[in-house]
């Protein structure tokens, strides 16, 4: 009976779990080959796959148990062809990003995105806020957060770390523009961004922001738009000068921004209250301009667009729940449940 308990534990680890009642395409084994949206449960340390033409939850891929090792408050995720990037903390970032990360290790985490096998789990020196992908896929590179912050930059086949590039103080999100050109680091202690040139692997430019950056999150538009969680503002750099070419007050802590290119309007998660903000660029006053907001679930914090700019995702941290939005009239069409505390989100065609 021991023999078999072992067995029946070691198969439901690799097969499909069920969320929730919106499974309504569970299949018992998992091909993700349709366009879907991965979320990252904190808590749970699992992905839930929503497949975006019914948004309906179609799996659930445990990180724990499946050769990853511990898994401890998986944070963001990133994409890049068939596989997916997941940063590993080890920490709760819910309530924003406060108290002290020293000494605190963390992990970087690859798996299939079709089949949610992991592929590499990796221990780190320091916590990493994300994992991610570089625009060519060929390398992954990793922040560290600590008070002499690096950022490490992996070989995408072998893993073998390839360079350490200095930056500033506890730095949290690395991020790409969409030149591909440059990378973006937050440092939280710093009040400041570091412009990292991709082909060099050099720092050049450091670039002053509002209190506390978690984040430089890129724009189609040349911009990139760092949410500055205790100055609660978003400062807009010009990818070109690297520059701040705006400060955008917000009058409430931001969880994430996100731009629509298609829809040219920038929309702030406020997990506080529960509700998205969005902006519209007004040629004339060549300035964002606040339009409206709209609820979707407390702790309402990572958002992601399709291509078409026609619908968004916004992961409700502490409502367990993902919204999906039509975007032309900011309205929410469904409510998605999935597991405890989703945070980080990547949608895969």
């Amino acid at each position: 009976m021991k023999i078999l308990s072992i067995l029946a534990s070691f198969v439901g680890a690799i097969l499909l779990t069920s969320c929730n009642d919106n499974n309504d395409d569970m299949d018992m084994a998992l091909n993700v080959d349709y366009p879907a949206a991965y979320i990252v449960n904190g808590e749970d340390a699992t992905v839930s796959v929503v497949k975006l033409s019914t948004n309906a939850v179609t799996a659930t891929i445990p990180l724990m148990g499946t050769g990853s090792g511990m898994i401890m408050w998986p944070h963001h995720i990133s994409s890049h062809q068939d596989h997916l990037a997941i940063g590993v903390p080890g920490m709760d970032f819910s309530a924003g990003h406060t108290g002290s990360t020293s000494g605190m290790t963390g992990k970087m985490l690859i798996i299939n995105a079709m089949t949610g096998e992991t592929i590499k789990s990796m221990n780190l020196p320091a916590m990493n806020h994300n994992t991610i992908y570089s625009p060519d896929g060929t390398e992954i590179w990793v922040p560290q957060m600590n008070m002499d912050g690096k950022v490490l930059v992996y070989n995408a086949t072998t893993y073998a770390l390839m360079n350490t590039i200095t930056a500033g103080m506890m730095p949290a999100e690395l991020t790409f523009s969409s030149d591909g050109t440059k990378a973006y680091v937050a440092n939280g202690d710093d009040d400041s961004i570091s412009v990292i040139n991709l082909a060099s692997k050099t720092v050049v430019a450091t670039i002053t922001v509002g209190d506390n950056p978690v984040g430089a999150w890129t724009g189609s538009n040349g911009k990139m738009y760092v949410d500055n969680e205790d100055g609660q503002t978003i400062s807009v750099i010009d990818v070109t000068t690297d520059m701040v070419d705006e400060t955008i007050a917000l009058g409430f802590m931001p969880g994430m921004a996100s731009y629509n290119g298609p829809k040219n309007e920038l929309w702030v998660s406020d997990p506080m209250n529960g509700k998205v903000h969005y902006w519209s660029w007004d040629t004339g006053m060549n300035m964002w301009m606040h339009g409206n907001s709209f609820n979707t679930g407390a702790g309402a914090h990572a958002i992601a667009f399709t291509a078409d700019g026609n619908t968004a995702y916004v992961t409700n941290q502490t409502a367990n729940t993902v919204s999906a939005i039509n975007t032309t009239n900011h309205s929410v069409t469904k409510t998605i449940n999935v597991g405890r505390k989703p945070n980080g989100i990547v949608i895969k065609m």
